[in-house]
């Protein structure tokens, strides 16, 4: 518990700090493709769901419209965000088509909840996280995902995009409750973040210190703002061991999400999702996903609560 709480902290505070990685939990192979699963049951059917939803991300990275399109039912409908209905296996294989002749789009998939209506269907909510290199963009829209079991197989029946979460630059005020001090401790071990503002309110600066049982102090820092030129909030993250990561932010209902991806200091790319929501004005729940450090596979962490530090009175 120790030496997970530890590396919580360090990942917490400068957010793809994935360089130490020595969880107490059991790592895996990384995939090559991710998708996320948050709330869900012991259902193993969810299993087969977090299957297809890695075999839809590969398909699509991949540009393969057919594969795509084997992965919904025959009769399925699809209703993008401007209302737009698609029905049909062979309408979805034609709008992929296009859609791979004009972009180079990369995808991930976050499932946020999951759950069995019945032994052959499963309701998804979930997010899709859409990069263009080309474009310089990340996009992130919320969709809501009917599974239904065909022949031992889960295929996707019904998905209805619910529209995109967006950033602009007026939303760097937003981040005016995380102006102070921040404290997390178990154990012994202690990490303390201070964030200010800094170049005439336009920036955020989180600097932090991890203090271990035995005195030893890690330390880091963070720069959270507007980045002008791929117009989307983004975080620049330097960690003591020589690490650097950068995160692109989307807000999301009552707080952001921050695709990060970087490196450590012995040059070893890392990646992350995270989540960050603000409970109230004196703390905040913060989560990762979707972790990996070269070829391997980091669980997500549990939901962390950072608190405020009092001020003296």
């Amino acid at each position: 518990m120790l030496q997970k709480f530890r590396m919580i902290c360090l990942a917490l505070l400068f957010e793809a700090a994935l360089s130490s990685c020595g969880l107490s939990q059991t790592t895996t192979a990384a995939r090559p493709e991710s998708t996320s699963v948050g709330k869900s049951d012991t259902n193993p059917s969810l299993d087969a769901i977090r299957a297809s939803g890695i075999a839809l991300t590969s398909a699509f990275n991949k540009r393969d419209a057919k594969a795509v399109a084997a992965l919904w039912t025959k009769n399925c409908e699809y209703v993008d965000e401007n209302g737009s209905l698609y029905e049909g296996r062979d309408a979805i294989e034609t709008l992929y088509t296009e859609l791979f002749a004009t972009t180079d789009a990369k995808m991930q998939l976050i499932t946020d909840t999951a759950r069995s209506l019945s032994d052959s269907v499963i309701l998804e909510d979930g997010r899709a996280i859409v990069e263009s290199a080309q474009a310089g963009t990340t996009s992130i829209s919320r969709y809501t995902a009917v599974h239904l079991k065909v022949e031992s197989k889960w295929l996707l029946a019904s998905v209805r995009e619910l529209g995109s979460d967006s950033a602009t630059a007026s939303d760097v005020d937003d981040l005016e409750w995380l102006i102070g001090d921040w404290i997390a401790e178990e154990n012994g071990v202690r990490m303390l973040s201070k964030c200010r503002w800094i170049v005439d309110k336009k920036f955020v600066e989180r600097s932090y210190s991890t203090t271990e049982l035995d005195g030893t102090v890690s330390t880091g820092l963070q720069i959270i703002g507007w980045n002008s030129q791929n117009n989307h909030m983004q975080s620049w993250n330097f960690s003591a061991d020589g690490g650097n990561a950068i995160g692109v932010w989307t807000s999301t209902e009552g707080g952001w999400l921050a695709k990060v991806s970087g490196s450590t200091g012995n040059s070893v790319s890392t990646t992350a999702v995270n989540l960050l929501k603000k409970l109230d004005d004196n703390a905040y729940v913060w989560k990762s996903m979707d972790r990996t450090i070269g070829d391997i596979r980091l669980p997500d962490t549990d939901e962390v609560i950072i608190r405020r530090v009092p001020k003296a009175k």
